[in-house]
């Protein structure tokens, strides 16, 4: 597996880990974009991509707070618990907003293009970067032909700028697992979310994923499972296979 550290020219200079085989890209190769959850870009990320990699997608994991500088990254298992990194890291999140993200978007797919990934393009993230997974396909659906949130917070919440309100656009489909009991994604938000789906006609799945955690995919957070990691790698690599190859 390949990694290159590289900086993606977008509204600054975002950081990046681009991900390959190490094989030359085939014609019209999948890519992926993996956007971080709240604790940034690190190793536990970076196997994830890297898991991607292998299944044959050019892969971008970029650093959405890349317009704070050198930050962290965050500890996964103590920067909620702990001051000053909570009060830190709350303004992080809510000062990266989706706009932003959609924005830089465009970069990213750029960038996939230019490693070699002409092909559809998959979009995946966790925690905080569901909800940009999912922006992300609304703003791009010529190219983004599948979106992944698990455990996504504020997938549809009551902001201007709640992803449920702009699926109409989207054209791919849509996975979103969420943590059994979330209250960054209450039962209210994911029927909100199911309504919007089922209106604009989106091929779409929203799965419960009883007894797990907000966190439960990522091997670093303190509520990792591994059974419900392996679950989640089972549907995420099934819908990138049904999409995009």
């Amino acid at each position: 597996m390949v990694k290159q550290d590289i900086a993606i020219r977008t509204q600054g200079t975002a950081k990046a880990g681009l991900f390959q085989s190490g094989r030359p890209p085939a014609s019209e190769a999948p890519g992926v974009i993996l956007y971080m959850d709240a604790f940034g870009p690190r190793p536990a990320l970076d196997a994830m991509a890297e898991r991607l990699a292998g299944e044959g997608y050019v892969v971008l994991l970029p650093d959405l707070f890349y317009r704070y500088g050198d930050y962290g990254p965050f500890d996964a298992r103590t920067a909620f618990s702990e001051e000053p990194t909570r009060t830190r890291l709350r303004a992080m999140i809510g000062d990266t907003t989706q706009d932003m993200t959609r924005r830089d978007s465009a970069a990213f797919l750029e960038t996939l293009t230019r490693a070699g990934a002409t092909g559809r393009i998959g979009v995946v993230g966790y925690c905080m970067g569901g909800s940009r997974a999912i922006t992300a396909a609304a703003a791009y659906p010529e190219r983004i032909a599948a979106a992944a949130s698990f455990h996504g917070g504020r997938l549809a919440n009551d902001a201007p700028d709640s992803p449920h309100l702009h699926v109409a656009t989207i054209k791919g489909r849509v996975y979103v697992g969420s943590a059994g009991v979330d209250e960054s994604f209450p039962p209210e938000q994911s029927a909100r979310l199911a309504e919007a789906l089922r209106r604009a006609e989106i091929d779409h799945v929203i799965e419960n994923y009883v007894g797990m955690a907000h966190g439960w995919a990522v091997s670093d957070n303190k509520v990792y499972d591994e059974r419900g990691a392996e679950r989640h790698w089972k549907r995420l690599l099934t819908l990138f296979d049904e999409t995009l190859r």
